[in-house]
C-alpha cells in the first residue's frame, strides 16, 4: 500500500466508492480483499501492477458507513494487511499556520484534550511539512500516521500536529452526523497560496512558475523573497499531488496572510483558480469518486495589528470571496466561508512559525480560539457539502442602498434579522470624491432588517461604502452586526 495508510484509517464512504492504491511488480496481479472482523470477504478486487511505475490502484464498492474492516492486498506469497478500518466521511485540511495550529494552543487546551479519548471514530492523519520541484506520486514522509486521536497526538507540540480547526471541524461533523469522519492535515505556516497552487492553476492567473514577474513587481513586498516552501507550486507537489488518488469528502482552508506581503490583489484569482484546481485534479484522480465541485470550506482572514493604516488584510478578505462579498457565488461554486475578524486575541502567546525556526514576533497573527471558527466551519459543511435545508450558516449582508439626499442619510436593507453589538464610528465608511478620501458614515439608527448611515460632508455624492475594512476591525465578538444566531455580518466594499 501507499506508505502512508496504515490500520485506523476511515475511507470515503457511498455513494462513492473509496480508491486504494499501493506498489507492486510491474505486470504481477494484486488482491485487493476487505473482510469483516469475523474474517467474513465483503467484496474482492483484482488489479494488475503497471509498469514501469510499479503502482496500481483500484475503486471499493461503495460501502455503507462504519466498520471495522480489514484491507488485505496479496501478490503472490506476499501481502501487507490493514486493521480496523471504519467507511466514513474523508475531510482534507491545508493551509498555513492558523491550521497548523495544534490542540495544545487553543483556548481550553486541557479539556480539549482530555475530551480527545471520546471520539475514537473521528481518526486522524498528518503529513509531514515537504516540498519538491517536482510532481511526487507518494509523500515522502508523514508525522502521524492514521491514528484514534489521543491527547498526545492532538497536541504534539506548537504548530506541529494536530490541527486545532482540523480536529475541531471534524469532532463538530462526526456529532451532527452521527458517523465516523476521517481528517487529513497537510499545513505548512508561512506559506503563500502559489506554493499550493500547481503550474496550471498559477498560468491561469498570468504567473510565471518562478513567481514574479516584471508587471507584478508593485504587488510584492521589496523584503519579500521566495524560496523554499514559499516557492511556487512546491507544496502541490509534494504534499497535495500524492493525496489526488484519496476519495474525500470535502476540503477545509485556512490560509492567506502570507499573501497580504505577496501578489494580495491577485487573490481573486489565485484562490478561486486554487478551488477550482483542486476539484479537478480530486476528481480525476480518484477515478472520478470525488465529487467534480468538491465542497471547499475556508476561513475569512481573522486580525493583526490593531489601529494599522495597512488594508491588505481587508483586501485579502474582500478577495477571498472573489470580491463578491458572500460565498457561494458563481466564481465559487460550492464553497462556504467562516468569517473570523470578531475572534481576534490580544494576548495570543504564539509567534509565526518560521521555516527553518525562528519567531517572527507576529503574536496577534495567531488567535487561540478555533472552536469558534471550526463552528462557523462547521455551519457551512452541513448547509453546502451536506444540503442541510433552512441551517443559517453566515452573516447577514446587505442588499439594498438607498440615499436619502436631502436628509443626507443612506439606508442600507440586509438580508437577515440584525442585532447591533457596537456602534463603531468607522465599522461603515464612504467614498465621496476620486481619489477615494474615505469618511466615518455613523449609524444613527437600527431596524430589524435596515442599517441608517449619516454621510455629513459627504453631499449628494457617493462612490462607494465599505464596512469593516481594518486590519482589526472589531474587538472579539463585539463587530457592529451579526444576525440572531451570533454569526457576523461580513466586510464589504
Amino acid at each position: 500500500f501507499a506508505s502512508y495508510y496504515g490500520d485506523h484509517m476511515v475511507l470515503q464512504k457511498e455513494p462513492a466508492g473509496a480508491v486504494v492504491w499501493g506498489y507492486g511488480e510491474p505486470g504481477a496481479t494484486v488482491t485487493v480483499v476487505l473482510s469483516k472482523d469475523s474474517g467474513l470477504i465483503v467484496m474482492e478486487k483484482m488489479v494488475g501492477v503497471k509498469g514501469p511505475s510499479g503502482t496500481w490502484t483500484t475503486v471499493l464498492d461503495p460501502m455503507d458507513q462504519g466498520g471495522p474492516y480489514a484491507l488485505t492486498a496479496r501478490q503472490g506469497s506476499e501481502n501487507v494487511t490493514l486493521r480496523d478500518i471504519y467507511f466514513g466521511d474523508v475531510w482534507l485540511c491545508s493551509g498555513q499556520s492558523n491550521m497548523a495550529m495544534t490542540v495544545l494552543q487553543i483556548i481550553n487546551a486541557s479539556r480539549e484534550l482530555a475530551h480527545a479519548a471520546h471520539y475514537p471514530y473521528v481518526r486522524v492523519f498528518a503529513a509531514a511539512p515537504a516540498r519538491s520541484d517536482v510532481e511526487l506520486e507518494d509523500l515522502e514522509r508523514i508525522d502521524l500516521p492514521w491514528s484514534i486521536p489521543t491527547a498526545e497526538n492532538l497536541g504534539h507540540g506548537n504548530f506541529t500536529y494536530f490541527s486545532a480547526v482540523c480536529w475541531l471541524l471534524g469532532r463538530y461533523l462526526y456529532e451532527a452526523l452521527g458517523y465516523p469522519v476521517g481528517l487529513v492535515e497537510a499545513a505548512w505556516g508561512g506559506t503563500p497560496i502559489e506554493a499550493w497552487s500547481s503550474r496550471g492553476a498559477l498560468q491561469a492567473c498570468g504567473l510565471p512558475e518562478d513567481g514574479g514577474s516584471p508587471a507584478l513587481a508593485s504587488s510584492i513586498s521589496p523584503h519579500h523573497h521566495l524560496s523554499g516552501p514559499q516557492t511556487p507550486s512546491v507544496l502541490w507537489n509534494a504534499m497535495i499531488h500524492p493525496l489526488l488518488n484519496m476519495t474525500l469528502r470535502g476540503v477545509a482552508w485556512y490560509q492567506g496572510e502570507a499573501n497580504t506581503l505577496l501578489h494580495t490583489d491577485l487573490y481573486n484569482c489565485t484562490f478561486p483558480a486554487l478551488i477550482a484546481d483542486w476539484c479537478r485534479a480530486f476528481h480525476a484522480g480518484s477515478a472520478g469518486q470525488t465529487q467534480p465541485l468538491l465542497p471547499f470550506g475556508f476561513v475569512q482572514l481573522s486580525t493583526y495589528r490593531r489601529q494599522s493604516p495597512n488594508d491588505s488584510f481587508a483586501r485579502l478578505r474582500w478577495h477571498q470571496t472573489a470580491d463578491l462579498g458572500v460565498v457561494p457565488n458563481a466564481r465559487m461554486p460550492s464553497t462556504f466561508m467562516a468569517v473570523a475578524m470578531d475572534l481576534c486575541d490580544e494576548r495570543s502567546p504564539y509567534g509565526r512559525r518560521v521555516p527553518g525556526g525562528g519567531d517572527a514576533g507576529t503574536k496577534l497573527i495567531h488567535p487561540r480560539d478555533k472552536q469558534n471558527v471550526a463552528h462557523r466551519l462547521q455551519l457551512g459543511a452541513r448547509a453546502v457539502a451536506y444540503g442541510e435545508k433552512d441551517l443559517v450558516f453566515q452573516g447577514p449582508y446587505p442588499t439594498r442602498a438607498v440615499l436619502e439626499v436631502t436628509r443626507g442619510l443612506l439606508n442600507l436593507t440586509y438580508s437577515q434579522e440584525l442585532v447591533c453589538r457596537q456602534r463603531d464610528t468607522r465599522a461603515f465608511e464612504v467614498c465621496c470624491s476620486t481619489p477615494c478620501g474615505w469618511l466615518p458614515a455613523p449609524v444613527v439608527a437600527v431596524g430589524s432588517h435596515t442599517v441608517t448611515l449619516a454621510l455629513a460632508g459627504c453631499g449628494t455624492l457617493v462612490l462607494a461604502l465599505r464596512y469593516a475594512w481594518a486590519e482589526w476591525p472589531c474587538e472579539y465578538q463585539s463587530c457592529a452586526l451579526y444576525n440572531t444566531r451570533g454569526l457576523p455580518a461580513p466586510p464589504f466594499l
